[in-house]
């Protein structure tokens, strides 16, 4: 697949699954292959039927216009005053429709790369104030201890309620290194303070390892344009780390924001082997599109648990809900962020662009999550894991002239030296998928 911004420049129209900030508060930015984007307005069938243009409010339009030129306290140029009117009729559609400028567009077309500059926070909006949807692995807001459901109050002392997406996120914004103050509620308690360091955000997308033998982790941190790659590459990984084929594998999709619909699919499809994984349907003649497996299996059939939670959302619910349609494996967690829209791109002149809602996309049930999001099937709430340390107490193993077992197995004593710390060990969510995974082969005679 080319490089994202190759794809801007060389198509008119790029359909997205995205949240509704972009630049220093982190957005993901989607995008479709060629074959399957819609086409720019002008290229609409001419059997569309347009509606006539209001002349009376557009002679308002016009009047307003004049007036603010004329009559306001300091001089305002045509450009500001038109620009400020594009912003309006996007503010006041959904939150994920926008008008970007050149600068807004062009750090949208890097997000998918996985660097740019920021603090590694996927934002929204709610009742007017400006709320986490998910921190970003290893970036200054995952470090800094921020969480999904934080609701930012203040940047640098500005309040942020009532800001429109835009004004927010450019709040933000800055030079890698300077630092920025923000102001957080979490879950309705007192507010507190955390100080950020802006960074280039380099984001691994991909992260896998081994939780014991037989059982792999598999951790997708948001879809960029070659996440379905990684995850093959992983899952290959996974199988020449373990030897043998896997017993179990966890997928993570926590606090995932999402990101390129392709590569959503793309990860989906290294877990099925037919059948239907996501469709949209939408105004546009060609925006009613259709995504399905092709029977190569590169998860081998792997019994598979799936953690999500608030923070997994868009891209991310695609592939949870098409998993959970498919029966393909075990949702575990809490209910998904639920947005279920897709965004189209369109680009202007001088290197500006529209984001604007286009379409619903459907898992394989024909489930829409807009607005409702994906329940896992057992439901996990986060937890802090606290493991008690070992009884000190002796083992028959440990006396002297203690009989053997009579089948010439080893004596099993007391480890002289404590087992080394395991992922699953700190999160409670994780150990408990691991342990249905057990629990699966127990059942199966595995």
């Amino acid at each position: 697949m080319p490089h994202v911004r190759h794809l801007f420049r060389s198509t008119p129209l790029v359909l997205a699954l995205t949240f509704s900030a972009t630049g220093g508060a982190w957005a993901q930015q989607t995008q479709q292959p060629p074959q399957t984007i819609a086409p720019a307005p002008e290229e609409v069938p001419a059997t569309t039927t347009k509606a006539p243009l209001p002349l009376e409010e557009l002679r308002t339009f016009a009047e307003v216009l004049d007036r603010i030129k004329a009559a306001y306290v300091e001089p305002v140029d045509d450009k500001t005053l038109l620009e400020n009117a594009i912003k309006g009729m996007l503010d006041n559609l959904d939150p994920h429709s926008a008008y970007l400028g050149a600068d807004e567009f062009k750090e949208l077309q890097e997000s998918t790369s996985g660097e740019f500059g920021g603090l590694g926070i996927e934002v929204g909006t709610e009742d007017g104030y400006l709320k986490v949807v998910s921190p970003i692995d290893d970036t200054p807001a995952s470090k800094a201890g921020i969480e999904a459901g934080d609701v930012i109050l203040e940047v640098d002392g500005k309040p942020t309620k009532g800001l429109s997406m835009m004004s927010a996120v450019d709040l933000m914004r800055g030079e890698p290194g300077s630092k920025v103050r923000l102001l957080l509620s979490r879950g309705g308690g007192k507010p507190f303070e955390r100080t950020l360091t802006r960074a280039v955000i380099k984001v691994r997308s991909v992260r896998s390892e081994m939780l014991e033998k037989g059982y792999g982790y598999l951790r997708i941190s948001q879809f960029q344009v070659n996440t379905g790659e990684e995850v093959g590459k992983a899952l290959d990984q996974l199988r020449k780390d373990n030897g043998r084929k896997l017993d179990g594998l966890v997928l993570d999709l926590r606090n995932n924001p999402g990101g390129v619909l392709q590569s959503a699919v793309e990860v989906t499809d290294h877990f099925l082997k037919k059948g239907l994984i996501v469709y949209t349907e939408g105004r546009l003649p060609n925006s009613e599109l259709r995504f399905s497996a092709d029977p190569k299996d590169a998860s081998e059939g792997v019994p598979l648990v799936v953690l999500i939670n608030g923070g997994s959302a868009s891209a991310a619910e695609i592939v949870a809900g098409a998993l959970q349609d498919h029966k393909r494996g075990v949702l575990m967690g809490t209910d998904s962020f639920g947005k279920g829209s897709v965004q189209t791109v369109l680009p202007l002149n001088g290197d500006r662009a529209l984001k604007l809602t286009t379409a619903l996309y459907f898992t394989p049930n024909g489930r829409s999550i807009q607005a409702q999001g994906i329940t896992p099937d057992i439901d996990v709430p986060r937890a802090r894991l606290t493991r008690e340390k070992d009884s000190e107490s002796l083992r028959e193993a440990d006396l002297q002239r203690h009989l053997g077992n009579g089948n010439g197995a080893p004596d099993r004593q007391r480890s002289a030296t404590p087992a080394p710390s395991r992922p699953q060990d700190e999160d409670y969510q994780l150990s408990q998928a691991l342990n249905l995974l057990k629990g699966l082969n127990v059942t199966r005679g595995e």
